[in-house]
């Protein structure tokens, strides 16, 4: 097919590399302008655009795309098959989802339509899912909602992080991808309505989302949010008035703790939470401080009976 791309981060990177190896002519890659990050603000390429330039492929990098004439009239001069759309990270307008004539094809990493949004391998996690995996779908004026067309799921371990998942779930997206398209050519793949109904959200993750809250939460509950929100936003409280980082950790046997309350238990820095549960601290930090083990940072701060996190 001839095809136009649009990603922008590294999950994107193997739908695109695997789309070339297919044999499929990608006419233009769109990703998101280069911009400032890290302590330094350097400006930053895009992981799509890199390897989109290693393949010699021509690259644009809107800043606006619905009111894009210039786009739009690209867009319709090369009259691409189809365009697929792997975390670009901004919405298709109502022109672009009817110029090709397979339509707009997505890779999303869940099992629609559960966890529609922003960052749902992030949520699937948190949340404690024992499954996830990818969904190519067509996409429509809505969050996520549009038909699906194939979906592959992932089993998920009790103690992965999202940041393992990720790599894993782009390597898969692209294999679907592959498939979607050959079978969409062939007229061999009939797409399926999502149930509404059964749809729940994941919105894009902000840095309250990383707050412990031990007064409410469980420790398995706060030990998934770690592994879904690793590493970022993480997990975090306050200790002494300054803010706490939770590296590592993992859940302990029950135990009398309050939640929040500290206590070395077996040479293990161990915190309480909610229903009477625990976890253990393996690597912390707090504001301004190195990481350093757990048993180290009750040792070198003199954490005292009764001390908490809040």
């Amino acid at each position: 097919m001839k095809l136009v791309f649009c990603g922008t981060p590294e999950f994107a990177v193997p739908s695109l590399e695997a789309l070339l190896a297919a044999g499929h002519e990608v006419s233009l890659v769109l990703t998101q302008p280069d911009r400032p990050a890290g302590r330094k603000m350097e400006l930053q390429v895009p992981a799509v655009k890199r390897v989109a330039l290693e393949h010699g492929l021509r690259v644009l990098q809107p800043e606006k795309i619905k009111s894009n004439l210039e786009l739009r009239a690209e867009l319709e001069r090369l009259a691409p098959d189809a365009i697929v759309v792997v975390a670009y990270g901004r919405m298709i307008p109502g022109w672009m989802l009817e110029l090709p004539r397979f339509g707009c094809i997505n890779v999303h990493g869940s099992l629609l339509p559960k966890y529609r949004g922003a960052a749902p391998i992030q949520w699937a996690i948190a949340n404690g899912e024992t499954e996830t995996g990818v969904t190519t779908m067509l996409l429509d004026a809505g969050l996520d909602t549009g038909d699906i067309l194939l979906t592959r799921s992932l089993s998920l371990g009790p103690d992965v992080t999202s940041a393992q998942v990720f790599p894993q779930l782009a390597e898969i997206g692209a294999e679907v991808l592959v498939s979607t398209l050959k079978l969409l050519e062939t007229s061999n793949l009939v797409p399926q309505k999502q149930s509404h109904e059964e749809a729940t959200l994941a919105p894009i993750l902000t840095r309250e989302d990383g707050a412990l809250k031990l007064g409410s939460r469980t420790a398995r509950e706060a030990y998934n949010r770690w592994r879904g929100f690793s590493p970022w936003p993480g997990a975090y409280g306050s200790f002494r008035g300054k803010r706490f980082l939770v590296h590592r950790m993992h859940v302990a046997h029950d135990s009398s703790l309050e939640p929040g309350e500290l206590q070395l238990v077996g040479g293990e820095l161990t915190v309480g939470a909610a229903g009477g549960t625990s976890f253990v601290l393996d690597e912390v930090q707090t504001e301004g401080k190195a990481r350093m083990a757990g048993a180290a940072f009750a040792k070198n701060f003199q954490v005292k009976a009764g001390e908490r996190i809040d």
